[in-house]
């Protein structure tokens, strides 16, 4: 159950930190580009491979890419950002500067090799990078594990006040910081960061912009940087996760859940969407996590012809799966039916 929820999660990931740098891929066509079913606008058709790179690198990391802490080193970030930009189409790979209109090219994983300013703030010259990235990795890599939570957060904007790709930089981010609480917590990869970040991008994006001032006087810190500043984004990142396990927790509560999923499946049984008993196959998943294929017939109290047809019914709707013919059945959460299942993970598809 877990695992086909990490499933979801995962799109919805994908969604919210892709939203934040401004770029809107539904759930829904997610999981239509997962199954390769691309637009036919070819604008839509990129962001949908780009949402196929970041749930790629997020299965990565959530099968051990990043484990042991290998999420803040350079090499880990490197990776990282090699990973999701690899796998982008050419267009959006190419970044350009607002004032000369210079068009370069991002290579996958590399470090920049130019100066860059983000808003108000001028990023570290591109020499300093290693130096700083080094720096980096000594100080959040040998944190204990409570420190390792909060430093997460600070890690965090570090990462983007040194901006060390040309772009890419946000995502990268947001990956590192699901991969750190993902090892520190054992979080099951069944809550994001990036949903509760994407909900309250301004207040995101203000604490970001603070944190990049200098310190304001001899009582904020011993740093360059407003420690001040870093302090209340912390503090905010950490409210936002405890909202965000909240949100989840609330949403899988098992009679909840349990109560959506069949009366979705009850209300398609009456419509002829599902034959009848399609709900006791639901309900018998729900309470054991997968069910052998030979004990349907028992579940649903019919010859075993019907209750392949049920099963295949399930399986057509797309909230059962199997890894072979034979092997046992799963529950999916689909991200076309999360409305219904998990209301609030996303907002519903509007077009």
């Amino acid at each position: 159950m877990l695992s086909s929820l990490a499933d979801l999660v995962r799109s919805m990931n994908c969604y919210y930190s892709n939203l934040i740098e401004g770029h809107n891929t539904h759930p829904v066509d997610i999981e239509r580009a997962l199954k390769n079913e691309y637009s036919a606008d070819a604008r839509k058709r990129d962001l949908q491979h780009e949402a196929q790179a970041h749930i790629a690198v997020q299965q990565w990391i959530d099968a051990g890419g990043l484990k042991g802490r290998r999420a803040i080193t350079d090499e880990g970030i490197r990776e990282t950002h090699f990973r999701f930009c690899e796998l982008l189409p050419e267009d959006l790979l190419w970044v350009e500067n607002p004032k000369t209109k210079e068009r370069v090219r991002v290579i996958p994983g590399e470090l920049r090799r130019r100066d860059i300013q983000v808003g108000q703030h001028v990023a570290i010259s591109p020499g300093a990078l290693p130096r700083f990235l080094q720096r980096f990795e000594d100080v959040y890599g040998k944190v204990g594990r409570a420190d390792s939570i909060i430093s997460a957060a600070a890690a965090h904007h570090r990462l983007l006040w040194m901006h060390p790709f040309l772009d890419g930089n946000g995502r990268v981010a947001r990956l590192m910081s699901h991969a750190t609480l993902l090892d520190e917590l054992d979080t099951s990869a069944v809550w994001s960061i990036a949903r509760g970040l994407a909900r309250n991008v301004e207040a995101y994006k203000g604490h970001l912009a603070k944190c990049d001032m200098d310190r304001r006087n001899d009582l904020d810190g011993r740093g360059t940087l407003s420690e001040e500043a870093l302090a209340d984004f912390i503090r905010f990142f950490l409210i936002t996760c405890i909202d965000q396990v909240s949100f989840m927790e609330g949403l899988v509560q098992p009679d909840r859940l349990r109560t959506r999923i069949l009366m979705w499946a009850e209300e398609e049984t009456r419509l002829g969407g599902l034959p009848s008993k399609a709900s006791a196959i639901l309900e018998a998943i729900l309470y054991r996590g997968e069910l052998p294929r030979s004990e349907a017939e028992v579940i649903v109290g019919t010859g075993e012809r019907q209750a392949r047809r049920i099963v295949s019914a399930l399986m057509e709707k797309g909230v059962l799966a199997s890894d072979n013919s034979r092997g046992p059945l799963r529950l999916v959460f689909p991200a076309s039916l999360a409305g219904r299942w998990m209301p609030g993970l996303f907002p519903e598809q509007t077009a």
